[in-house]
């Protein structure tokens, strides 16, 4: 198959294996007694001051946390653990607790209770009931880049191992109180936005912001931050922004996606072509990942070939090593994807729990205690 590739005017001539990061976090808040959603999120974030970068999301059922700016993974693990933590103490004070998990395994209300923001509401008013299926929890990933041109270069490589980082983090198996068939649930109900899925291959920057002109006119995004796409060039910060992936069930799992991203953007910035997976191959190759996660299989995207998925993650590790082994994280990377191919991914551990009696609480207290 003959593909376009997206090289770099300027490559650079050696691994910038220090570039900046930042992981971001999306938490459901669950009653304590029951497992059921709560809409306890106002309360839980106008606790005193904890120097801690904590937000509200859309509904308020749910909060979010962002670590500050990154340079080594372990610095990445500490923030990460730190946010947690104090997340944990704060829904306490509500009786609640915090669970990552990409859906709520337990029903919610419908429509689902806004933050009171008034961009909140106008997203409602334009976008009616899609706005019922935001009870979903993603990790975001940014990378800083130099400029909005390497930024798009990096966008388009990460675009063609989007099923596989998704496949990595698949962790919402269940959804209001029944098993979807799906390792990611979360990202099936995120796709009938219109600003969402896939990006587009875009040649520049120019061409980049050509395409949020046209959601932006359409009005399929009210504003830059409407711009769902899996990856998209940050409207706030110097960064590519990867969101494809549920939020990770662990401290651990959220670092090991950081750390792959990253080496992709390394890897992209070193002057290695991306290929131009086209957007049907794109597409399939995401649902089977949503469907399958690591444990089944997964499509080779620019052959269209079914593989396992697993070996599809082998090989991101594989490509990723020069970069990986620059900033001192191989070991990391591949003990983390060993772990994670022998223990099951959030998904498979979440039915584990649920096999054992067949009651979803069980599910829950499971991501009470990984979180």
């Amino acid at each position: 198959m003959s593909v376009g590739v997206s090289e770099l005017p300027y490559p650079r001539t050696e691994f910038d294996a220090a570039l900046s990061v930042g992981v971001e976090e999306e938490f459901l808040l669950v009653d304590a007694a029951t497992g059921m959603l709560t809409p306890v999120a106002p309360a839980v974030l106008a606790a005193p001051e904890t120097g801690l970068d904590l937000q509200a999301e859309m509904t308020r059922f749910q909060v979010e946390s962002a670590t500050p700016v990154c340079r080594t993974m372990s610095e990445v693990r500490r923030q990460l653990a730190l946010a947690r933590a104090t997340l944990s103490r704060l829904a306490r004070g509500q009786d609640a607790r915090i669970v990552a998990t990409g859906t709520p395994v337990l029903g919610g209300v419908r429509p689902p209770p806004l933050t009171d923001r008034p961009r909140y509401h106008r997203i409602r008013s334009e976008f009616g009931g899609l706005v019922d299926g935001l009870i979903i929890c993603g990790c975001h990933v940014h990378v800083g880049i130099p400029d909005e041109e390497t930024g798009v270069h990096v966008s388009n490589h990460l675009r063609q191992w989007l099923p596989v980082l998704l496949a990595i983090s698949a962790n919402s198996p269940f959804f209001d109180g029944r098993d979807t068939g799906y390792a990611s649930w979360r990202y099936l109900a995120w796709s009938p936005w219109p600003s969402a899925g896939a990006p587009p291959w875009f040649a520049s920057a120019e061409d980049y912001h050509r395409g949020v002109g046209v959601l932006r006119r359409s009005g399929a995004a009210l504003d830059e931050g409407m711009v769902y796409w899996d990856v998209r060039l940050s409207a706030r910060h110097p960064t590519v922004e990867l969101r494809v992936c549920d939020v990770a069930a662990t401290v651990d799992e959220a670092v090991l996606l950081a750390a792959l991203v990253r080496a992709i953007a390394v890897m992209a910035m070193s002057g290695r072509p991306a290929y131009r997976v086209p957007d049907l191959s794109l597409r399939t190759a995401l649902w089977r990942a949503a469907r399958d996660g690591v444990e089944g299989a997964g499509v080779e995207p620019l052959s269209g070939r079914l593989v396992a998925a697993a070996d599809l993650v082998r090989g991101l590790v594989e490509w990723t090593l020069p970069a990986l082994r620059a900033a001192g994280d191989d070991d990391l990377v591949v003990d983390g994807v060993s772990r994670l191919l022998a223990d099951g991914s959030g998904a498979v551990r979440q039915r584990r729990a649920f096999t054992r009696r067949g009651e979803l609480r069980d599910v829950v207290d499971l991501l009470v205690a990984q979180t």
